[in-house]
């Protein structure tokens, strides 16, 4: 049976001096948020490589969101890194982005060299969601939240959650070497920061280090926010 192929996906892409800096964004959000393109300003007036995409059904890039999962998107970030990064990368992951990044660090391990890590959230389909909320993404085939970003509720398919569970992380160590910085609000309603200090003590690498934001919170988008996480973004790269 073969698979079928991947939406078409939007990106924007700006040459400098590598690593590549690609971003990451999370669930149901998409390349133009406020962390991406002060990220981009930074990169350019830097003169760095870097990269944001929509993954497939998201933003600007083809595709139904509903008929997205996690290793779809997955396989999005990896082809970025094929097809346009092509040279070693360091990955930003927001939320969901934080749990892309350890999977395309897993799939290409020679071209991922660091990791920033915002407000982190890998295997949340285990840990996000009430036993009623599974069991009715299960049975009716999606889940309905309210979003506090926005007019529309957020949908979760069965097919993304059933994905999500096939490519938990946390299980065991992880195989990543490089530099590791992860930030984190400890008043983020959405991913308890504890998680976040779990995930370091996980990560195999001896240079992870965690920065809790005491009145942080989920988006960690306010200005002294954006600061830090450009500040963890040279910290890595300083490290390379």
């Amino acid at each position: 049976m073969t698979q079928a192929p991947r939406p078409r996906l939007a990106y924007r892409h700006s040459p400098g001096s590598g690593p590549t800096i690609v971003f990451l964004p999370g669930y149901a959000s998409d390349m133009n948020g406020t962390k991406a393109l002060a990220l981009e300003a930074w990169a350019r007036a830097e003169g760095r490589a870097f990269l944001r995409f929509d993954y497939g059904g998201c933003g600007e890039s083809e595709g139904a969101f509903e008929e997205q999962t996690l290793a779809g998107w997955r396989d999005d970030t990896v082809a970025m890194l094929d097809q346009i990064a092509t040279g070693p990368a360091v990955l930003v992951g927001s939320s969901m982005g934080g749990w892309l990044m350890l999977l395309a660090a897993r799939a290409r391990p020679e071209q991922v060299v660091g990791l920033i890590g915002i407000a982190p959230a890998p295997d949340f389909t285990d840990w996000g969601f009430s036993t009623e909320d599974k069991m009715t993404m299960l049975t009716e085939g999606r889940l309905e939240r309210a979003n506090p970003y926005g007019p529309e509720p957020t949908v979760y398919t069965r097919g993304f959650f059933q994905s999500g569970e096939a490519n938990r992380t946390m299980f065991g160590a992880i195989p990543f070497d490089g530099p590791v910085r992860l930030v984190q609000g400890q008043a983020d309603p959405d991913v308890p920061w504890h998680r976040t200090v779990a995930l370091a003590g996980l990560i195999r690498s001896a240079d992870v280090q965690t920065w809790l934001v005491k009145d942080g919170d989920h988006r960690l988008s306010r200005d002294a926010d954006v600061a830090l996480i450009v500040r963890a973004v040279e910290d890595v790269l300083h490290r390379l």
